[in-house]
């Protein structure tokens, strides 16, 4: 049976498009405003959304995502906060949410009961970037218990050999980092590149998200051609840094996910270049 993250995205390609990931910072601009943006985004058409943990020493994220962290971790966003969030939009929304998170926050929870609160928030699935898969046994049996995908990430460095393993592990969908640097970062899509990620798609059993980078409606094109999701980060939290009054934050993010999930719909239907 397929969980709620791999079946919505496996509904958006059977629908003849690539699958639309928004990533919002937890409690950013301001908790409130959070959760209004997060049922914008599902209302403009995100298939899955990813909720980012803000924490004090984010190695993956750019600037731009960093910035954002540090405005709501200012904010006295907490762990528990983030959950609260979660929560509340859930409540709005039928889009399967996924909450990134690095391993300190988890370890300083517990892995079980970190899971059990997650799951009891509305997560359907959590990324931690930092977090081999080699490692990750005693995390992927609470998830489990719990009903939590586990989604790990590779890159276009990554061997085939290795990303076989790595897919065997990962559930929900397997997160293709478009580059070797941070969220953010100015992305070119080389044919090298939409190579690598077909070969990706036939080595996974389940769906292939690609991310970093991504931020605008030609990228989110380009890479759909590959690919069976888009994520898009960066682009949207400038977009609301952009506006200086809520309201019109929750509207610009919802225009600009609206742009590229339409974006997502392939010429050629439901087909996929493999």
């Amino acid at each position: 049976m397929k969980s709620a993250i791999e079946a919505a995205i496996r509904r958006a390609n059977q629908q003849g498009r690539c699958a639309f990931i928004p990533f919002l910072t937890a409690g950013f601009p301001d908790r409130s405003t959070c959760v209004e943006i997060l049922v914008e985004l599902a209302g403009s058409g995100a298939d899955v959304i990813e909720v980012g943990l803000p924490f004090s020493d984010p190695l993956a994220d750019g600037p731009t995502i960093q910035s954002a962290g540090k405005q709501a971790l200012d904010n006295g966003v907490t762990p528990e906060v983030v959950l609260e969030i979660v929560a509340a939009a859930k409540k709005r929304m039928s889009a399967p949410m996924v909450l990134m998170t690095y391993l300190n926050p988890i370890l300083r929870a517990g892995t079980e009961t970190f899971a059990a609160r997650a799951r009891k928030a509305g997560v359907s699935g959590v990324i931690v970037p930092d977090l081999p898969p080699e490692e990750a046994d005693d995390w992927l049996d609470a998830a489990a218990k719990h009903g939590l995908d586990t989604t790990f990430m590779i890159a276009p460095t990554t061997p085939l050999d290795r990303v076989a393993g790595i897919a065997a592990k990962t559930s929900g969908f397997l997160y293709y980092v478009s580059m070797t640097g941070v969220t953010g970062s100015a992305l070119v899509v080389s044919n090298e590149v939409l190579a690598h990620m077909g070969q990706v798609r036939r080595l996974s059993r389940v769906p292939v998200a690609v991310g970093f980078g991504v931020s605008t409606p030609e990228h989110a094109r380009t890479l759909s051609e590959a690919a069976d999701g888009v994520i898009v980060g960066s682009a949207l939290i400038r977009e609301v840094q952009s506006r200086q009054e809520p309201g019109d934050a929750v509207l610009a993010a919802g225009r600009l996910a609206a742009s590229l999930s339409a974006a997502l719909y392939r010429p050629n239907g439901g087909n996929v270049t493999n």
